[in-house]
């Protein structure tokens, strides 16, 4: 049985936004093997219908564009009205430029802050009826488990917008598990190092690295502890990496 067979989310509702590939496609997957209706996002609904076909289980792609307060409050409002309810929401949608602050433009700074940062602050702030209702004043069990990085705590050259959006994102989920843990939300951040997708342009097979999948265990193993546990910060590294 996979870990995955073993959590049982039958009756539940999940969002993961930048569910289109990656970590997104296999956090949604799993969720969807655990029983969940699950939606993902992107900011094309023909890129984020086709990828919700090739996911087994229910399900479903919609458009939003996270850097949009409205497009969140209007995904949050279809949520409701298809499915009635929200457990579940996995801040996932992000990006990387990597570049030296001297060559960095402010467009390129501004779209990482307002994705990895901002995003996350709309969508959840959307989100937050639902889920709230899904905690039922502290009695019921709903999350919001955002994607950092190592990257939230470590920098590095060409990464000072990268670093500041998860940085930010670091500190902001932790605010945000203070503030709503008597809600019955509770909230965590999981934070990978180098992941095998294609990420900053990795196109090559990186085996040694973090698997897509693993990310998507970490995220079952959070909603699966008891009401009374939570684990506010998962940190992933590869076990094996390259050696330098």
């Amino acid at each position: 049985m996979s870990w995955s067979e073993a959590v049982d989310l039958s009756g539940k509702v999940a969002l993961v936004t930048g569910g289109t590939e990656g970590i997104g496609t296999a956090v949604a997957a799993d969720l969807a093997r655990a029983g969940a209706q699950v939606v993902i996002t992107s900011r094309s609904l023909d890129k984020a219908r086709a990828a919700a076909a090739e996911i087994s289980g229910d399900v479903t792609g919609l458009a939003c564009d996270v850097r949009d307060f409205a497009a969140c409050r209007a995904l949050m409002a279809e949520i409701g009205d298809r499915w009635g309810r929200l457990d579940v929401l996995v801040n996932n949608a992000g990006l990387g430029i990597f570049k030296p602050i001297q060559e960095m433009s402010v467009d390129e700074w501004t779209l990482q802050v307002e994705t990895n940062l901002t995003g996350v602050f709309l969508t959840s702030k959307a989100a937050l009826p639902l889920l709230k209702a899904a905690g039922n004043g502290g009695e019921g069990d709903a999350w919001i488990v955002n994607i950092g990085s190592l990257a939230s705590r470590n920098s590095f050259g060409s990464g000072s917008g990268y670093n500041a959006s998860k940085f930010g994102l670091l500190g902001m989920t932790e605010a945000m598990m203070i503030d709503l843990r008597y809600e019955g939300i509770r909230t965590s951040i999981i934070m990978p190092g180098s992941v095998n997708t294609g990420f900053n342009d990795h196109s090559e097979d990186r085996d040694w690295a973090i698997q897509p999948e693993d990310v998507g265990r970490a995220v079952l193993q959070l909603v699966a502890y008891p009401t009374g546990t939570l684990v506010s910060r998962v940190e992933m590294r590869p076990s094996r990496p390259l050696r330098r």
